[in-house]
């Protein structure tokens, strides 16, 4: 390797090696590829390429594989340089550069490969100094994530997704496996509308509310410019056919397309039957209310201890409305996408008695 050590490389390397051995993977790397892979990583994340910066997908799988690889006819070293030059080929879902060490002993990009067996480590090029390592969970599941670098910080995930005792009903349903929705048995519905939300880096608020009531209305500003009446209930219906073959697909698309809705200045509401009900609706403090004063605040990565924060520090207008519209609608949830990229839950906490706002953007990289 030509370029200096990326000191995170090794530590990352570390808890890797710590997260497979508590399973029984068919394929593990050891450190040395793993240290190699996220320190190529790195670097190639700081390079621009015609203006842009790369995004890259590397597995670290070897080449005999079954199912769709592409196998170059010399494989290449594992080098920065290549990696920025070739990540346009792999920057669309569903795709990877072959990470392996080789007959010869050295490790080499040996191509591109679509379908990733169980437990394969991917290290991910999401933007300039931030790496995600995540596994493959399964066919169509949305990947785990085990680390978070950036820069010189290094944040391991809560496995689980961010499990923690006393963790607000609603909210285990979005991070967790029993879900309002599953999603091909994977992530649930709301966590593809949280991806794609902060996909579309615009800024974004949702609320969700529960189906068949009308409370929430005290907490909007009336006449809304973009209230839905009826109520769009085609995500709904599609969901009522889930088990019809082709369906995923159209719902995929419908999830997309009103989490675009979100980049609207105001709130998107949709009940937890999926029903959409307005978007760039204004959110103010439900009448005889008190200003919501304090939060606590948690992320799901592994030391983090639960903390008291003032409403006012949790960000700007969207992250202060949000956290009061969850206070004066205790069981309603409310998801906020910031332009530079964090994204926050707001949920009540019967426990505390206080607004819970649960940062989950290491969940959606």
């Amino acid at each position: 390797m030509h370029e200096p050590a990326y000191a995170p490389a090794i530590a990352a390397a570390a808890i890797v090696d710590e997260f497979f051995a508590r399973r029984n993977a068919p394929l593990v790397p050891d450190t040395a590829i793993v240290a190699a892979v996220v320190n190529a990583a790195f670097w190639a994340s700081l390079r621009r390429e015609e203006g842009r910066s790369p995004r890259v997908s590397l597995a670290m799988v070897p080449p005999q594989l079954p199912g769709q690889s592409m196998l170059f006819e010399r494989p290449l070293p594992l080098d920065a340089d290549l990696l920025v030059r070739l990540g346009p080929a792999v920057e669309r879902p569903g795709i990877h550069l072959g990470v392996w060490r080789m007959a010869e002993g050295d490790l080499q990009i040996w191509g591109a490969v679509r379908e990733l067996p169980d437990l394969c480590l991917v290290a991910e090029v999401v933007e300039p100094g931030l790496i995600v390592l995540k596994y493959q969970r399964g066919k169509d599941q949305k990947y785990g994530n085990i680390a978070v670098l950036r820069g010189d910080q290094l944040r391991v995930v809560e496995e689980g997704d961010g499990s923690m005792p006393g963790r607000p009903v609603l909210l285990g349903e979005l991070l967790g496996r029993d879900s309002i929705i599953p999603w091909s048995d994977g992530g649930t519905l709301l966590t593809q509308l949280a991806v794609s939300m902060r996909g579309h880096g615009h800024g974004a608020s949702l609320l969700v509310v529960p189906s068949g009531t009308g409370g929430w209305r005290d907490s909007i500003d009336h006449p809304g410019s973009y209230a839905i009446a009826p109520p769009f209930t085609t995500l709904a219906t599609l969901l009522d056919r889930r088990d019809e073959p082709g369906v995923w697909d159209d719902v995929r698309a419908l999830v997309d397309a009103i989490a675009g809705l979100t980049a609207v200045d105001g709130a998107a509401i949709l009940t937890q039957r999926f029903e959409l009900l307005a978007f760039g609706a204004t959110i103010r403090r439900r009448e005889g209310r008190a200003p919501i004063e304090q939060v606590i605040v948690t992320e799901p990565v592994v030391g983090n201890v639960p903390s008291r924060m003032p409403a006012t520090e949790l960000g700007g207008t969207r992250h202060l409305s949000a956290a009061q519209f969850v206070h004066d609608q205790q069981d309603a949830l409310a998801f906020v996408a910031s332009q530079d990229g964090r994204f926050t839950v707001f949920a009540w906490s019967p426990s505390k008695r206080m607004v819970h706002a649960h940062r989950i953007e290491v969940l959606l990289l």
